[in-house]
């Protein structure tokens, strides 16, 4: 089959890579319909090169048609169409009981201490093949894929592999009371959910922060109250109280992560650690790695006394200086962890109607061959062309 694979920093490649086969009696073979180009893909074009190995298939937001099932297979038949959630989790172990599917013990990767494996996202977390293929090998199939009616298109179903349940998540982990206030840091596909999914939820006021105009320009036709970091320079903060009552919103979300702009010494760190041997790289990022954290320290700066910052960028760092006398004295609440996915389908799935209240059917800026993911990296990456979020279609 064909696939796209990383083949070295900001360098992905449209390849003939093995076919996927059953291993385990509760696989299923899913031949991919749809899948996204996620921000999270771009820490692996950008930063984690040392956790990855030249071929490694990429993506993890995928959705399709069954084309195989092993034996002990119930749940689904060649055929069915389905949606399948970026963390791989069993579903019956103690975490996934609890709802945290991103903790699950049975697929947690002990040689790194990290939570629930990931498709095509590293040593880190599994190093399993990935989504942006023709083909998926998908664990767990009585529990992990999601069945999906016949009929509409996959615009209607596909984020629930990622984008619809991490903005969900961090609108949930935000605590925005009614008619209360949140800002929304960065306006990629995370960040404009996010916003949809506040204001559909009784947000009075939603601010979205994001340099981009065309992201802003987006965000601001659903109503959303946008504001340029890099026209209003230091006055943001200002701005952000005088929408507030002097305050700040109730609560912030960090929709970044640890590629922020406004962070020169860790961009820099990034560039020389990914010039050092792979071996050499992983012990030091493990140990002392540093993140471009302006967008957190931002949260933190906005957020009202005794409100939440909801973290849904990520960040890798080991080390991050965190403002943490700022933190105690605002008294403040932090929420963060990836998405667990099957936690919040049933909440999600009622909002996927012909009446589109979140206006996934229009979501995707750009709709593309999955041979074309090279410059789509580039693009996405450089945000050339308006790009928000990316669909591959094999």
């Amino acid at each position: 089959m064909k696939a796209v694979t990383w083949q070295g920093r900001r360098k992905v490649s449209w390849e003939t890579v093995p076919d996927p086969g059953i291993q385990e009696p509760t696989d299923v073979i899913v031949r991919i319909t749809s899948t996204g180009l996620c921000g999270s893909d771009l820490h692996l074009y950008e930063v984690l090169g040392p956790f990855l190995d030249p071929g490694d298939v990429l993506g993890h937001e995928p959705m399709g048609v069954v084309e195989e099932v092993g034996p002990d297979v119930r749940r689904l038949k060649p055929g069915d169409r389905v949606v399948v959630p970026f963390n791989l989790s069993c579903g019956s172990c103690a975490m996934c009981a609890r709802g945290l599917h991103s903790q699950c013990e049975t697929t947690q990767v002990h040689a790194y201490g990290t939570g629930a494996a990931l498709f095509g996202y590293t040593k880190l977390y599994g190093q399993v093949p990935g989504a942006q293929a023709e083909y998926l090998r998908v664990p767990f199939g009585n529990t992990l894929p999601v069945p999906l009616p016949e009929g509409p298109p996959d615009d209607r179903f596909v984020y629930l592999s990622d984008v619809l349940p991490t903005a969900w998540q961090a609108v949930e982990y935000a605590d925005v009371p009614p008619d209360g206030s949140v800002a929304v840091l960065g306006l990629g596909p995370i960040g404009d959910m996010a916003c949809r999914i506040a204001l559909l939820r009784g947000a009075g006021l939603v601010i979205g922060v994001d340099p981009v105009r065309e992201r802003r320009d987006r965000a601001s036709a659903r109503g959303v109250r946008t504001l340029d970091p890099a026209a209003d320079g230091g006055e943001v903060v200002d701005r952000v109280r005088d929408l507030t009552d002097g305050r700040g919103p109730d609560a912030v979300i960090d929709a970044v992560g640890m590629e922020a702009h406004g962070a020169p010494v860790a961009r820099g760190l990034h560039s020389v650690v990914a010039h050092l041997p792979d071996a050499l790289a992983r012990r030091l990022m493990r140990r002392f790695g540093v993140d471009r954290l302006s967008a957190l320290y931002l949260a933190v700066e906005l957020v009202r006394r005794g409100g939440t910052v909801s973290l849904s960028g990520v960040y890798g760092g080991a080390a991050d200086p965190m403002p943490l006398l700022v933190m105690f004295d605002k008294q403040l609440r932090l929420h963060m962890g990836q998405a667990n996915v099957l936690r919040w389908v049933g909440d999600l799935m009622p909002l996927l109607t012909d009446e589109d209240p979140l206006g996934v059917d229009g979501f995707a800026t750009h709709r593309l061959p999955l041979s074309a993911a090279p410059d789509a990296y580039d693009m996405f990456q450089t945000k050339r062309d308006g790009a928000v979020k990316v669909l591959f279609r094999p």
